[in-house]
């Protein structure tokens, strides 16, 4: 029970950090929404059936139709209404600049969070979902599987990765999305810090391919209010040995001038193109994206 005036700490993404490793505090995080919801986050059985399909290994042995066995001699599986998935891509920037932090999470160490929450989420409603993680290059990759391991899979691949390097968004979105050969669901986690115009580009033809795009721009709360106050050294997170001595009150109102128009603009592009775009801090609840890929997985469903 949350405190008036308190954080409650179940939505202090610093300190559900302290809880335990990504695949637990995943669990804590999707279970304690769904609980708040009045929802399973588990399927139950549906009764609207819809079509057979080939019985593929990790396929759940219940749904196998044995009549479908007996006149064939090949398994099949029922797929029913509920069970006509999604198939997702969570793109997760790696590059320097996300190592940023100040008094909460890193942003990296906040989008990989998020990442193995919608994961598990993605997972336990039976959807197909895949990691590409990149910096200047994609760094790893896991496709798309509904398959038990694939959770595990996924949380390994974000352990074991660190923020580092220079990197452009918009060329590496133009990199990645040839390799994206079916039409998926796409969630891009990033800071989105690049030249405006490209990366406008870079995710038009993203939705030009027909693939959803969901871009939740990850920053640290001091990027959104610049709260520094003395004289102060910022270094380049992308390129080793490039710092800058600054007065703050003479760059203050500069940068949260370009910050906003930056903002703006993608918000714009983002609305022009069809791209659901979710501003978060590190200091957020993760339950409000959560809540996003909900919203669009009903939104997919009343679509087919």
């Amino acid at each position: 029970m949350s405190v008036p005036g308190k954080t409650d700490p179940d939505d202090d993404p610093t300190a559900l950090a302290r809880f335990g490793g990504l695949d637990v505090v995943a669990r804590l995080i999707v279970e304690g929404y769904m609980i708040g919801q009045h929802k399973s986050p588990f399927k139950g059985s549906s009764v609207e059936f819809v079509e057979h399909r080939q019985y593929y290994p990790g396929d759940e042995i219940r749904h196998i139709d044995w009549r479908a066995y007996g006149k064939t001699g090949h398994y099949y599986v029922k797929e029913y209404e509920e069970e006509t998935n999604l198939r997702a891509y969570l793109l997760l920037d790696c590059s320097g600049s996300m190592a940023f932090s100040g008094k909460t999470l890193s942003k990296y160490q906040y989008a990989r969070q998020l990442a193995a929450a919608l994961a598990y989420l993605l997972l336990s409603q039976r959807d197909a979902c895949g990691l590409v993680a990149f910096d200047n290059q994609t760094v790893d990759r896991w496709e798309p599987s509904a398959n038990r391991d694939t959770f595990g899979q996924i949380v390994h691949l974000l352990r074991s990765r660190r923020p580092g390097g220079e990197g452009s968004l918009s060329e590496s979105i133009a990199q990645i999305q040839p390799t994206l050969k079916r039409r998926s669901l796409l969630f891009l986690l990033t800071d989105a810090f690049d030249e405006l115009e490209p990366l406008a580009v870079a995710l038009k033809r993203l939705r030009m391919a027909q693939h959803d795009v969901v871009l939740f721009q990850i920053t640290a709360p001091e990027e959104e209010t610049f709260p520094y106050k003395q004289p102060t050294e910022f270094r380049n997170l992308e390129r080793a040995g490039h710092h800058m001595l600054v007065d703050p009150y003479r760059l203050r109102s500069l940068y949260l001038s370009r910050f906003q128009a930056f903002r703006q603009g993608l918000v714009a592009h983002c609305g022009a193109a069809g791209i659901e775009f979710v501003p978060l801090t590190t200091s957020e609840p993760y339950q409000r994206a959560l809540g996003q890929f909900l919203a669009l997985r009903s939104q997919n469903k009343r679509q087919r």
